[in-house]
């Protein structure tokens, strides 16, 4: 596959602001945007907000950046007083998304509420800032048809994803022999399976290194997230998942490699810093020149580490690899259940060790399309959520 589209950019820099919609502003990514946003004022200016159910903070939010259009699942009164005061209007995700108004779409929400807004982003020609990892698990074939017919733009924000987009820059026409992911191992990764049966939602919000929503929190303390990215990476890069590797990379440093054909490595460092790939999506195919983060100092940390991921302890991962080897309607169903697994982990209803259970009992029943259309994802997705509700606690 050719990674251009991914990596287009066909013109000069223009002068002007770039015009931001900011789709999950009210969780870790989005405030985090906003806050790179804050320092390059010059750079951004963002015209939209989208958020959930936080409407006490996305009024806080509106109140402070006066975007020209909001949307959210829950309209407060507070949250209603805040778009009047600023004049915006209401406006849904799909919408704002393609509106001729915003440049760069910035998908920061959790699960399949980032596909329709996405492919409605791309199919108007935009760029899409995209750290929304159901996305591309749910239905990167489709992204990818729409990148090629339309002609968008798609910018990785992950970490692990922007590192190899930069590894890649002025390296379009040579192969790739592999891509390594480096995965911090979460906040269990010295645990037995003992511990595992466990642990508690608190400890697993824990992380040792980085700071992000709850869902992907746990997501990393299972490695699914980890399992997700090497999908993702599959259909950001044009590479088979054969080709996709993971390595347990304690210190976070490295954020990820890649290895061409004639055996050269390239890897991206920085501090693990989320502003750092934020601002390397919305700023590109510039670097400005203030660091949002502190400089990375490496004598300080003294040596970097690497080992092999443990798929026993942790067959989360080994499960998202399978569904990506699988495809078709397979990781819709992973990451669906997936979801439901880890809300249900966070409510108190399942210990630790059930979520990869109620992912692989969901992964079982499904009977697959390997083609699915839009529609075909999106069923799969609503039948996988029933199946991972009514797995009962204790299936591991």
């Amino acid at each position: 596959m050719c990674r251009r589209a991914f990596l287009r950019y066909d013109g000069p820099v223009e002068e002007r602001r770039t015009r931001l919609a900011i789709l999950g502003s009210t969780g870790s990514i989005g405030r985090q945007t906003l806050d790179v946003v804050s320092k390059y004022r010059r750079e951004f200016e963002v015209v939209a907000l989208s958020a959930g159910r936080n409407a006490d903070l996305l009024a806080a939010q509106v109140v402070e950046v006066r975007p020209r259009f909001v949307d959210a699942l829950e309209r407060t009164p507070v949250l209603e007083d805040a778009v009047r005061s600023v004049g915006a209007v209401w406006l849904p995700a799909e919408e704002i998304a393609a509106h001729p108004d915003v440049d760069l779409v910035v998908v920061a929400t959790v699960g399949a509420a980032g596909l329709l807004p996405t492919l409605a982003a791309l199919r108007a020609r935009k760029a899409v800032a995209l750290a929304n990892k159901e996305v591309l698990v749910m239905a990167g074939h489709l992204v990818r048809r729409e990148l090629e017919r339309s002609g968008g733009e798609l910018r990785p924000i992950d970490s692990e994803h922007s590192a190899i987009w930069q590894s890649l820059w002025g390296e379009e026409g040579h192969a790739i022999r592999r891509i390594i992911l480096t995965a911090s191992g979460g906040a269990f990764r010295d645990r037995t399976l003992d511990e595992l049966a466990r642990v508690s939602p608190e400890e697993a919000l824990d992380h040792p290194t980085w700071r992000m929503g709850p869902k992907i929190t746990v997501d990393s303390a299972t490695l699914m997230n980890k399992g997700m990215e090497t999908i993702e990476a599959a259909w950001l890069f044009g590479v088979p998942m054969e080709r996709v590797e993971v390595v347990i990379h304690r210190e976070s440093v490295i954020h990820s490699l890649v290895e061409f054909s004639d055996g050269s490595v390239k890897a991206q460092l920085g501090v693990p810093d989320m502003r750092l790939p934020i601002l390397c999506a919305l700023a590109y195919p510039k670097r400005l020149p203030e660091p949002v983060a502190p400089l990375l100092d490496l004598a300080a940390y003294g040596q970097l580490t690497f080992g092999k991921p443990d798929f026993d302890r942790f067959p989360c991962l080994r499960l998202a690899m399978e569904a990506g080897r699988l495809g078709g309607t397979y990781p819709a169903v992973m990451a669906a259940a997936d979801e439901v697994a880890v809300a249900r982990f966070l409510a108190g209803e399942l210990g630790f060790l059930d979520i990869p259970a109620v992912i692989e009992r969901a992964l079982e029943r499904h009977e697959p399309i390997p083609d699915p259309s839009l529609e075909e994802v999106l069923a799969a997705d609503a039948w996988a959520r029933q199946v991972a509700g009514a797995v009962p606690a204790g299936a591991w």
